[in-house]
């Protein structure tokens, strides 16, 4: 707990980070030549993006190839980070500097410099942990395009967060349930399913039809 050994920070090290690899074919794993790192000694090559704490789930736009991350907070915020397709990698998302946008290491007064902030984040309150979905891009709710879901295991809550037309991230509590929700689900048409940690699987519809 708090990392005490610094490892997201630490570049040498693969904990805290999302590693990259290539899996075709070979016994054992190689280094695709386009990581960020892929030639500079001082970092592990396989590290894609680093300052990550515990990321529950991150996923993929299957239209546009942005990366959603939801990371699990340590005390106090959890927080949805996000890379573009066109991203080269190497982005720093500031655990343990810093925890959601507020200061973790040192308490006050951190450094953020060369850091990522989230495009969400959220307290805890009744809540205590994320868990990221996907950016719907099935065809049965066209009200749903392109908004990204995810939900907090303890309170059940689903917000649904999207970008608009001036660039901006925003989002919104969807419902508010008595799941304890531990992922989401996509099918091979793009519609979206809640997990139960007692095994249900549910259905994301949009209000008013089924």
């Amino acid at each position: 707990g708090g990392d005490p050994w610094g490892n997201a920070q630490n570049r040498l090290v693969l904990l805290g980070k999302i590693l990259r690899l290539d899996v075709r074919g070979q016994a054992a794993y190689t280094i695709p030549p386009e990581n960020p790192y892929a030639n500079d000694s001082e970092y592990r090559p396989e590290i894609w993006a680093y300052g990550l704490r515990n990321p529950w789930r991150f996923s993929f736009d299957r239209l546009t190839g942005d990366l959603f991350i939801a990371d699990v907070g340590e005390k106090v915020w959890e927080e949805i980070n996000f890379q573009p397709a066109g991203s080269s990698g190497g982005e720093n998302y500031g655990w343990d500097i810093l925890e959601g946008t507020h200061c973790y290491e040192p308490p006050g007064d951190c450094n953020p410099a060369g850091t990522i902030p989230p495009i969400a984040e959220y307290e805890h309150t009744d809540s205590c942990s994320v868990t990221g979905g996907y950016r719907y891009r099935g065809t049965r709710y066209a009200r749903l395009e392109g908004v990204f879901f995810y939900a907090d295991f303890c309170s059940g809550v689903i917000w649904g967060m999207h970008r608009s037309e001036s660039d901006e991230w925003q989002q919104a509590q969807l419902l508010d349930t008595d799941l304890a929700i531990t992922s989401f689900g996509e099918d091979q048409d793009g519609e979206l399913y809640v997990l139960d940690l007692e095994g249900g699987v549910f259905r994301l519809i949009a209000a008013g039809q089924e």
